[in-house]
């Protein structure tokens, strides 16, 4: 017998009906699964034949959607076009309805069949939709102060049940306001899906403080759970405002500004959008030069310090700052390149003119020095000297004046000698000074020969020094000349033969005349024939007093030393 028929017998001929166990409701989401259990522990009702699941039309018929044999084991669904393909029934007479819809919301009834009883236990399922997320569309590029202002269309679509949407600014709730807010919502329910889409318009009266001010709405919605919230994303709006302050500032790379710099002028009011023309007055001209909010100057002079002003088109709101322009000139008396010679005075001066106080520096062949006077110039005098100023707090605004002395004279030169470790040779140093550098030649009396010179090395401005080895044979005589276009000097040394060594004759560095050379070499000498006599006549004492001795032969080898070295000087003197 089929199933439905004995249905059809058993409710016919059952003794008992038994209904009423209670209502049971189940929320569902929209799109998942809808599971709508019977109700029943089907473990406790005896003799259970099968169950079936029907819903009730609002017209009060019912219709059979699924019917499961408890003997067989076996499930079949009815043709309801609406739950094809989507409809399961379990073991334990659940029904399960995959992608729910708002259709779906319905009361269903679970029937469980006996030979004596039917059970019947209705369940209501409630279908929920949460909305998309709210969107605030048609948002004006700015708002302006004073009047009302249309801030956006706040949009939720596709809610079930129906929702709400409120507008907030800063997170305080908005409400309807005559003048200052106006909020008009709507709702609409789409006849296919039976789900609901929800508008609402704000138009806000804004002001200053509303710049950077977030505005955003939320819809407020049914979930199985209670009440649920979801925000739009906040949206800031350009408030426009007239201008009511004007402000003018210099621009300029540097904290301070001097001669010859760009500065750029920049006129600023407060209104939003900012105003694009100007007026600028220059100091001392009565007539505004129009312009946009920057205006540029180039090569700034001294003479541009003063009052800077700027206003509105109209000639109100007028502006002003103060720029300075600062100035560095130096005068360096004498400069350039200067020729001085030795012994002179040379007076120099360095004077600033600023519009600041100043430092001064003076600097010789790079190394800084006071601040130079020449009363006696000398050879190390000479050299480039610069003289450098700058002005304080002014990053860049330097300025440097350079002399470059020279001063020249005839040369002067001093020998010395010395043996030489080995006892053999010996060393002749000169040094001489002169400007133009002097050119130097040595030459040996004995023989008249010129004697070479190692490299000349540079002792200081204008001195030089050289060394001449030999090694004589016999006591000669050393001559060395030095000579510029300014004058010559000569000096000459005697160098004895003999192999002991000799005192290094003191350093001359006083620049004595020739004069005082020649009055040295006469005392030599004089001291020298001195000594010959003296030797002289100690040995023709000894002669007459004591025979001849080792120390007799020792004095003769000191006299005739002697007479060489007079013989060298009568021919220095010829």
């Amino acid at each position: 017998m089929a199933a439905s028929a004995l249905l059809t017998v058993c409710v016919l001929c059952a003794a008992t009906l038994r209904t009423g166990f209670g209502l049971h409701t189940v929320n569902a989401i929209y799109g998942e699964t809808i599971d709508i259990p019977c109700g029943h522990s089907q473990d406790k009702i005896n003799g259970l034949m099968f169950g079936k699941w029907k819903y009730e039309q609002p017209d009060g018929n019912a219709v059979s959607v699924a019917t499961r044999s408890a003997v067989k084991n076996r499930t079949s669904f009815d043709d309801v076009p609406e739950y094809n393909g989507r409809l399961d029934l379990s073991e334990n007479y659940t029904l399960s309805i995959s992608k729910g819809r708002i259709s779906d919301e319905k009361r269903f009834v679970c029937m469980l069949i006996t030979e004596e009883t039917v059970f019947e236990v209705p369940t209501v399922v409630k279908v929920f939709k949460p909305p998309s997320k709210p969107e605030i569309t048609n948002q004006p590029t700015f708002m302006e102060t004073g009047k009302l202002n249309t801030v956006g269309d706040c949009v939720a679509k596709d809610s079930y049940p129906d929702a709400n949407i409120t507008w907030y600014r800063n997170s305080q709730a908005l409400v309807s306001v005559d003048g200052v807010v106006s909020i008009v919502s709507s709702k609409e329910r789409n006849s296919t899906s039976g789900l609901h889409n929800i508008h609402s318009s704000l138009q806000y009266m804004s002001n200053k403080n509303d710049i950077d001010a977030e505005f955003s709405c939320a819809v407020t919605y049914y979930m199985p759970n209670g009440i649920a919230v979801m925000e739009s994303d906040p949206v800031i709006f350009d408030i426009y405002y007239p201008t009511e302050k004007v402000t003018i500032h210099v621009q300029s790379p540097k904290k301070t500004i001097k001669e010859g710099d760009n500065i750029t002028l920049k006129c600023i009011g407060n209104g939003n959008p900012p105003p694009q023309e100007f007026l600028f007055y220059l100091p001392g001209q009565e007539e505004g030069i129009r312009s946009t909010s920057a205006y540029l100057i180039t090569d700034i002079k001294r003479n541009a310090t003063g009052d800077y002003k700027c206003s509105l088109l109209n000639k109100v709101m007028i502006a002003s700052t103060m720029v300075t322009v600062h100035y560095l000139d130096l005068s360096l008396t004498p400069s350039g390149d200067i020729t001085k010679q030795i012994g002179d005075s040379l007076s120099v001066s360095c004077i600033p003119s600023a519009s600041k106080n100043v430092s001064v520096t003076w600097m010789k062949n790079q190394k800084i020095l006071t601040q130079p006077t020449f009363t006696n110039l000398q050879f190390r005098d000479s050299g480039v000297y610069e003289c450098e100023t700058s002005l304080l707090e002014v990053d860049g605004l330097r300025r440097k004046k350079t002399l470059r002395l020279t001063v020249e004279g005839k040369p002067r030169i001093k020998l010395s000698k010395k043996t030489n470790a080995d006892g053999k040779s010996k060393t002749i140093v000169y040094e001489v000074d002169g400007f133009p550098k002097p050119e130097v030649q040595c030459v040996s009396l004995g023989n008249g020969l010129y004697l070479n010179k190692t490299e000349e090395t540079t002792l200081s401005n204008g001195r030089y020094s050289a060394k001449i080895i030999i090694s004589p044979e016999e006591n000669v005589t050393i001559i060395c000349s030095a000579e510029n276009k300014l004058g010559r000097e000569s000096h000459s040394l005697n160098i004895s033969a003999i192999r002991i060594p000799e005192p290094v004759e003191p350093n001359d560095r006083s620049g004595e005349s020739n004069d005082h050379a020649k009055l040295i070499v006469g005392i030599v000498v004089g001291l020298l024939l001195a000594a010959l006599v003296a030797g002289l006549a100690y040995w023709i004492y000894s002669k007459r007093s004591s025979p001849a001795s080792k120390h007799v032969g020792k004095e003769l080898g000191n006299t005739e030393e002697n007479k060489k070295l007079e013989e060298n000087n009568h021919k220095l003197e010829a």
